[in-house]
């Protein structure tokens, strides 16, 4: 929690005017009602967020109503939700099957009655992300769910292609910074070892006549 405060208070002072949420740590509301509506809080206080969002569907309803009832702007997180991956068998698109989108239809549709002001979907064919966004009434912003959304949502690492560990299937890479800046530390980390960095041009030269007097001084010093 601490360190998610410490960057959302940067991105608030970055971006005054621009609409911020601040994203739910794991632990931070899965425990009881009070830890939520507390956590949430200090993304309000502390952080000066517009909204705050959690990950999960029905099981994380009594948190989710809890903060929504204490006055906070709540989005919900369904599909493929990153901290609880693992019980999904690592990170795998979800409602492939009819069993499984219809859980997340019911999800939703949960999400929306337990007060949510939207609702963030990863990972899901884009008909059930269509069906979900003119199901709901609520704004509905995708991450991989197709074109039908409210709103796209992509990770900035992922879009500007410094993370590259993976790519997932719905990342569009707009640039490949991370091979420049690869790139980059490998030449310069070959020029140091050479001798060859710094250059004349990169230092700077104490001012006329001073250096003369300064070996004088360090010279009788010594």
């Amino acid at each position: 929690m601490d360190q998610c405060i410490v960057h959302t208070e940067a991105v608030r002072r970055a971006a005054p005017n621009t609409f911020v949420v601040g994203d739910m740590p794991f632990l931070s509301y899965q425990t009881t009602r009070d830890d939520a509506v507390r956590n949430a809080g200090r993304f309000f206080k502390e952080a000066g967020v517009d909204a705050i969002k959690l990950e999960g569907g029905r099981r994380i309803i009594p948190m989710l109503r809890a903060i929504v009832n204490a006055g906070m702007v709540a989005c919900g997180h369904i599909g493929l939700t990153p901290q609880s991956s693992g019980q999904m068998g690592g990170f795998k698109a979800q409602g492939l099957t009819a069993d499984s989108a219809e859980e997340l239809v019911k999800d939703a549709r949960a999400i929306q009655e337990a007060g949510a002001a939207f609702l963030l979907l990863e990972a899901v064919p884009p008909e059930v992300g269509k069906f979900i966004a003119e199901d709901l009434a609520i704004p509905v912003y995708g991450i991989g769910a197709g074109p039908f959304m409210d709103g796209q949502l992509l990770i900035v690492s992922d879009m500007l292609g410094i993370f590259q560990a993976f790519t997932p299937k719905f990342v569009k890479k707009y640039a490949n910074l991370g091979d420049a800046i690869l790139k980059a530390m490998q030449e310069y980390t070959k020029e140091v070892k050479a001798s060859q960095f710094p250059e004349d041009k990169h230092c700077y030269r104490m001012l006329e006549g001073e250096h003369d007097q300064f070996l004088k001084r360090v010279k009788a010093g010594g």
